[in-house]
């Protein structure tokens, strides 16, 4: 395994792919929220499930903490 940065490749196509993979994330987070259903993810090597309520929890931090640093 090649624990190198994927965002610091020569490959213009693999570096792209980090960012794809967020939206995508993103995506099936708001989907979730739509369908008020939850979300399987790995945090700290854990598998946890997400409902719709505590993805628009992580939602309204993730955009206090980037308007934060707009500031």
């Amino acid at each position: 395994m090649n624990p190198q940065d994927i965002r610091t490749s020569s490959d213009p196509d693999l570096a792209g792919s980090y960012a794809a993979m967020l939206r995508a994330a993103r995506s099936a987070e708001e989907l979730a929220i739509k369908t008020n259903t939850s979300v399987l993810v790995s945090m700290n090597g854990k598998d946890v499930e997400l409902t719709a309520a505590d993805l628009i929890k992580l939602h309204e931090e993730e955009d206090k903490q980037y308007l934060a640093q707009k500031k």
